[in-house]
């Protein structure tokens, strides 16, 4: 069969990497896809991103199934297009999406539905902002409604820190933030304290599939110091993840959110992140919703998934996720992004990227593989950085440590000018717990 990947990141670039190794599919095409997809020659880039022309273009190409990897053509309800087509996709609808599109929603969401989260309010007045930051104090959380490519959220340890996010995303809007429908306006959350991690699953709306559970390092220096990203790395699995914890996530928070949207009238379909805050006492709440997978989480995922993604994605578009079940290497995955000057706020592109191994060849095990996100093929062949994130440097080992340096031992020889990268990536499951 034929598939296309819809997203040009890391995500994508490993989605389509692994559809590519399945002996169900022929061809995998990815919209818009980057320098990466593009060196492999089992991929096909296709420079699309409107919803109608990809859906012409799945049409006329005989593409039997589709899985959406980002979340801003989501939002754009790529999904309910291709359904009104009779295509199959894997994804939320535009209104199901809304978990991830408007922080504002999945909190009433949360709230109405019980599911453990942070006390919060919204506002849109910056004046009523500011003063509730000073009744409340700090640490505090700054949130931005609407989608800002994982950069929408400050967790602010100071005052001065508060105040300063919530004139970005209310005023000036230098997060770039897409704003909803009733404008500007912030989330401002109590401060949770405790260890993060990501808990994914695949749903068809009735039956609920965990994947391997994993942990993001979202600030960008080392010790978890500096701003928020979009993600500096990630490994999978994630010790913090207890089997009581796991089943606590499905109970409390999964299960009553897929459950909960089918009864509101917008049955979630696809992939939902949710961003865990794990206490000392092992009690998960809910930082955040994604309608997707996450990234770097998904070349950690993808990296252990020894099951045909091809034949998994079918079931979830069939609805028939009940006949599944998933085999993980049990072997530990980290990933090391390595980012541009800049980033996270001012990214530079355009700088050449040297010693990028070759493309993995599909009939071979792999236990290490660099996914690329933000890069481009330039006029000239040359492999440039084109994004804040540029590459997502991954690696299998028997044990986080070995993983870790298997990883950092495949991102030496690789260099770009102005590159930034964390050299502690996995430490919490490494230093003694």
């Amino acid at each position: 069969m034929k598939a296309l990947v819809i997203g040009g990141g890391g995500r994508e670039h490993a989605l389509a990497w692994k559809l590519a190794r399945s002996p169900k599919v022929q061809q995998v095409h990815v919209a818009p896809g980057n320098g990466g997809t593009a060196l492999d020659a089992q991929l096909h880039n296709v420079a699309l991103t409107d919803p109608a022309a990809l859906a012409d273009f799945a049409q006329a190409s005989g593409v039997t199934l589709t899985v959406v990897g980002p979340e801003a053509p989501l939002a754009a309800g790529v999904v309910d297009v291709f359904r009104a087509r009779g295509l199959r996709i894997v994804g939320p609808t535009k209104a199901a999406a809304q978990l991830e599109s408007s922080k504002a929603f999945a909190k009433d969401f949360m709230r109405r539905h019980g599911i453990p989260t942070a006390e919060y309010r919204t506002f849109a007045d910056a004046a009523e902002a500011h003063a509730h930051v000073e009744r409340s104090g700090a640490p505090i959380v700054i949130k931005a409604d609407g989608l800002a490519a994982g950069k929408g959220v400050v967790v602010a340890t100071t005052l001065a820190e508060a105040h300063e996010a919530i004139d970005f995303m209310l005023q000036g809007n230098r997060l770039g933030v897409q704003h909803n429908a009733e404008g500007a306006r912030v989330v401002i959350e109590e401060f949770l304290d405790g260890e993060e991690a990501s808990f994914i699953v695949l749903t068809d709306g009735k039956t609920v599939l965990p994947l391997a559970s994993s942990q993001d390092h979202k600030r960008l220096r080392d010790g978890d110091r500096g701003p928020n990203t979009g993600g500096m790395g990630a490994y999978s699995p994630a010790p913090v993840v207890t089997p009581n914890v796991h089943a606590k996530v499905m109970h409390e928070i999964v299960q009553p959110t897929i459950a909960g949207m089918a009864r509101e009238g917008m049955p979630f379909t696809g992939f939902l992140y949710a961003g865990l805050m794990i206490d000392a006492q092992g009690r998960p709440k809910t930082v955040e919703f994604n309608a997707r997978l996450g990234d770097p989480e998904a070349e950690v995922i993808l990296m252990r998934l020894k099951s045909d993604l091809a034949d998994v994605l079918l079931h979830a578009a069939h609805g028939t996720l009940d006949q599944v079940s998933l085999q993980w290497d049990r072997r530990t995955a980290l990933g090391v992004v390595m980012a541009a000057h800049g980033y996270p706020l001012n990214p530079r592109k355009g700088d050449a990227i040297d010693g990028l191994p070759p493309p993995a060849r599909d009939d071979a095990e792999v236990d290490a593989m660099v996914f690329h996100a933000g890069t481009a093929r330039a006029d000239d062949g040359r492999i440039v950085t084109s994004g804040g994130r540029v590459l997502c440097v991954t690696a299998l080992g028997e044990s986080v440590k070995t993983a870790q340096q298997r990883a950092y031992d495949v991102l030496r020889p690789i260099h770009f000018d102005g590159a930034q990268w964390r050299s502690d990536i996995g430490h919490r499951a490494i230093k003694p717990r």
